[in-house]
């Protein structure tokens, strides 16, 4: 890299007095954008040709520089206009603007990341002529968007780890257009933990609705995309949904998300009685062991059943995926006892849909929500000690979790 000289420096800044004079439309940094873009094209030709400007060597050669010709580009700071040189034979292909280009990467790249943080195209155009006086099409704002969606292929079908200690399953809503309609649709996420104690989104899915059948689909790509194993999935109350996972991965512990059983067990408590009855509730999951948490449902039931009949009933619908968690210690059961870590993720999704009133399309919907994942650098901030973690996954599930033949 070379380094500018001072005085070179001095030179430029020889008529400067004020800010416009360097940042402005006709400024300093536009005029030596252009200036230095220019001169890279022509020592691009010299090098295509073998000769410099003017040298008596070019003569004779079968070729020469052929004037130029006018092309607008769009950078990071707006549009500049250049003058292309061309050679005779028409054989000069500029590197740092190829021909049919007429944006540098940095200014998709711009395009891109206002669309993730959920901007409508109209937003986008609005901005980027406030901001650089550059007026640029719907149909570019799409294509250079649509360009994402081959890496979002590519990330729905990248190989994954064999085993995961731990994967949450969700889904959220978003309207998405379609056959002419609006629908409410389910849009599936899997969030997994990996034996390293990081979070790692595996992929998302859209369908029409939250079902089993379609959850038993989403484990079968799973497991075709190398997941072997699943030490404990944790899902919400969905009826059938165990058995989609049992039936792809039959050694996993099933663990039903405990937010969800009190969120739908509070539906059926009026407001005056909720604070009253969410103490009795924490009684039963905060209970030292699985047969204390049973004894505390009973004394729920006897306190509680003949006002709400509903809510225990629920609960020993669920039973057999509520107990699991007792098996670990409070530090691994806090973790494992709700999709919170999920959820976390669905709040930020979420910050960047509420915009829009609907999708075009299923395709429209996963590309925005890819970004924003991506954007969203999905982190463990691990709350519990994940070395700790590892020494009861590994003494629990033995050979099946990867750390402990380490």
């Amino acid at each position: 890299m070379t380094t500018l000289r001072p005085e070179l420096l001095d030179e430029l800044l020889t008529e400067y007095e004020k800010p416009e004079d360097l940042l402005g439309e006709e400024g300093l940094f536009k005029q030596l954008q252009k200036a230095l873009l220019e001169r890279a094209l022509g020592a691009e030709l010299s090098d295509h040709l073998g000769y410099e400007k003017g040298d008596p060597a070019g003569r004779g050669t079968g070729n020469s520089r052929n004037g130029h010709s006018g092309k607008t580009v769009l950078t990071e700071d707006g549009e500049v206009d250049l003058a292309v040189p061309r050679d005779r034979n028409g054989t000069f292909e500029p590197a740092i603007v190829p021909k049919g280009e007429r944006r540098f990467d940095g200014f998709d790249d711009r395009i891109v990341s206002l669309y993730a943080r959920g901007m409508t195209v109209r937003e986008i155009r609005g901005h980027l002529e406030e901001l650089y006086g550059v007026a640029v099409s719907p149909d570019l704002i799409s294509r250079v968007t649509d360009a994402v969606l081959e890496e979002v292929r590519e990330w729905q079908n990248r190989p994954l780890d064999p085993v995961y200690p731990v994967v949450f399953f969700d889904a959220l809503r978003v309207k998405i257009r379609d056959e002419g309609l609006v629908r409410n649709k389910a849009v599936y996420l899997a969030l997994a933990i990996t034996s390293e104690g990081d979070k790692e989104v595996l992929g998302l899915w859209i369908e029409q609705s939250e079902g089993a059948k379609f959850w038993l689909k989403v484990m079968n790509e799973l497991a075709a995309r190398g997941l072997h194993d699943i030490l404990i999935a944790v899902v919400d109350g969905l009826t059938g949904f165990p058995d989609a996972i049992g039936t792809v991965f039959p050694r996993t512990t099933v663990q039903t998300c405990i937010v969800h059983l009190i969120r739908n067990s509070l539906a059926f408590v009026s407001w005056k009685d909720r604070k009253k009855v969410m103490p009795d509730l924490k009684a039963v999951y905060r209970a030292e062991t699985a047969e204390a948490a049973a004894a505390r449902l009973d004394e729920f039931e006897a306190r509680w059943g003949q006002r709400y009949p509903a809510v225990v009933p629920a609960w020993r619908r669920a039973w057999e995926h509520v107990v699991p968690m007792f098996a670990f210690p409070p530090a691994i059961r806090k973790m494992i006892y709700t999709t919170n870590a999920l959820e976390s993720l669905h709040r930020s999704l979420r910050k960047i849909i509420k915009t829009r009133g609907s999708f075009p399309s299923d395709e429209a919907a996963a590309k925005l929500l890819f970004l924003a994942i991506r954007n969203a650098g999905v982190r463990w901030r691990r709350p519990v000690d994940w070395l700790g973690a590892m020494g009861q996954f590994a003494i629990l599930f033995e050979d099946r979790f990867p750390a402990a033949s380490r």
